[in-house]
């Protein structure tokens, strides 16, 4: 797909980091699959791996978590 933001640059599957915070709590989700822009390198999650990333972080921040970096885990 062309990228939105740049309007130049093609997505391709890769991987980004995503950093979510809720409350005090902070996580950092190394290896998530996305689409990236070539150009600008823009990342686009899909719906299920939001979804499957929303309910890690309020996992996170019930346990009391401060600060971690996790890594994607499907």
């Amino acid at each position: 797909m062309e990228c939105v933001i740049c309007q130049h640059g093609e997505t391709a599957p890769g991987e980004t980091t995503i950093t979510l915070e809720r409350g005090p709590t902070t996580l950092v989700i190394k290896g998530v699959p996305a689409e990236v822009c070539g150009n600008c390198g823009e990342a686009y999650v899909d719906e299920v791996v939001t979804e499957a990333l929303l309910a890690e972080v309020e996992r996170a921040a019930s346990q009391g978590v401060g600060v971690e970096i996790r890594r994607y885990a499907a």
